[in-house]
């Protein structure tokens, strides 16, 4: 919305220098620009002054010229438009040499703002507006355009006029600029100097600082433990009592093993089946044991991120640890051996399968951090709203653990690539980071499944 400046013209002398080193808002630049228009007419016009003595400002052909003018003064070079006016272009209307009449009362900038859209498009830069009042009817209006920025794009017309002077005509899809006193079509040169102007807006490189919060695990033997409990599980269960022979207690047993729990109730060719099958899950229950051994015994990481006097706008960090894998962190609490090691059977539960409830964790479709495995690596994708600068990003701890996939490394490499939106440059790079210390699998387990509490 253009900025309305409201002031009436006073009784002072008429002065016919002009000092363009000025920003030229606010009633005391606009009284000075117009004392200069009255000195000298015509003359004022220049690549950041435009004159227009009247206008009907209800008629097409106002918003047209107006228009025309803002599409010259945002296709200015940045360095040349900074020399007058701080980059800032004005166009004068009702105002001539020797007077003033003004045009009449009434015209509303948010109205002028909604005539003029359709040919400047919506993506063009918003304008001021001022005015000066003559008398009780009559005012002097400005229209001022900002300052031109690197970076910015080519402002095309979006819609085409014919006037009764074909100077002031319009095509869809020209590009206007302004010359010495007026605005013009571009030329050739002209076009390939806003083209260096689009491409000379790049946002400065982005300086990023990385920390991993939390260790890098090692654990050994793993699945040797899990195999060694899997061999107790198969010893106990062959120790079990079988099914009474007698019909009333094999009943009875029966009963209360589906409400209690136990084995006591099978029959031997149940039994043999369970183990069959439990066998044959082996390396499934093994692999979803160890996730849950490593999730709940390993301390959980989390990755702090700072950018250097940059801000980064819908960042997409990608960062990952080489030769490494990745696990859902659980908190010690959930702990259950059973998880860990499957029991060939599971106990009967009078209120139903029992609910694991960490692995029922979910995060909303918006949370800004995902994990996954690929390959012989660990692989983090971070998508915050922004990295702000200067002000460090952390992410929770409690999301994942990493584990050194070979456990006699001492150090892994961690390499990130970051992209932003809005920009096509890659940024990316490089840390190497010590492991922890060796852990032994049994002593890790006995910890956490065999504490006493």
């Amino acid at each position: 919305m253009p900025h309305d400046y409201g002031t009436l013209i006073g009784s002072s002398s008429v002065r016919s220098g002009l000092d363009t080193d000025i920003t030229p808002l606010g009633e005391r630049a606009l009284r000075g620009v117009l004392d200069h228009v009255i000195a000298v007419g015509d003359e004022a016009e220049s690549t950041y002054l435009e004159v227009k003595s009247t206008l009907d400002m209800n008629g097409k052909a106002a918003a047209a010229k107006i228009a025309k003018f803002l599409l010259g003064a945002a296709n200015r070079r940045p360095h040349e438009a900074a020399r007058h006016f701080r980059g800032y272009a004005v166009l004068v209307i009702g105002a001539q040499k020797d007077g003033a009449s003004g045009v009449p009362r009434g015209t509303e900038a948010h109205e002028l703002e909604d005539r003029l859209r359709p040919y400047l498009g919506p993506q063009f830069p918003a304008f001021e507006f001022g005015r000066i009042g003559v008398d009780a009817e009559h005012e002097v209006l400005f229209v001022i355009a900002q300052p031109p920025q690197e970076g910015h794009t080519i402002f095309a017309c979006h819609k085409s006029f014919q006037g009764d002077d074909r100077r002031d005509n319009l095509e869809d899809g020209a590009v206007y600029v302004r010359g010495t006193s007026n605005t013009r079509p571009a030329r050739s040169g002209e076009i390939e100097a806003l083209v260096e102007r689009v491409r000379g807006g790049r946002k400065p490189p982005i300086t990023l600082e990385m920390e991993v919060l939390g260790p890098i695990s090692r654990v050994e033997r793993v699945e040797e433990v899990l195999e060694s409990l899997r061999d107790y599980e198969e010893e106990q269960f062959g120790n079990e009592p079988e099914l009474a022979k007698d019909a009333f207690a094999a009943t009875s047993i029966r009963l209360a093993s589906s409400v209690f729990g136990g084995t006591a109730h099978l029959t031997t060719e149940d039994r043999e089946r369970a183990l069959a099958t439990w066998r044959k899950g082996r390396t499934e229950h093994i692999a979803r044991g160890r996730e849950h051994f490593l999730g709940v015994a390993l301390r959980g990481v989390g990755v702090r991120v700072v950018s250097r006097d940059r801000f980064v706008a819908k960042p997409h960090l990608i960062v990952t640890f080489h030769g490494c894998e990745m696990l859902d962190y659980r908190d010690p609490d959930d702990a259950d051996y059973a998880t860990a090691v499957e029991p060939i059977l599971r106990e009967s539960n009078p209120l139903g399968a029992p609910v694991d409830f960490a692995a029922l964790r979910a995060h909303s479709h918006n949370y800004p951090v995902a994990w996954r495995n690929r390959e012989n690596d660990a692989e983090v994708v971070l998508t915050p709203e922004s990295f702000r600068p200067n002000v460090p990003w952390t992410s929770d701890q409690d999301d994942y653990v990493i584990v050194a996939r070979d456990p006699q490394t001492t150090s892994v490499e961690i390499t990130w690539i970051l992209t932003e939106d809005g920009n096509d440059e890659v940024t990316s790079g490089a840390l190497e980071l010590p492991t922890d210390e060796l852990i032994d699998a049994a002593d890790l387990f006995s910890s956490v499944f065999l504490r006493e509490d």
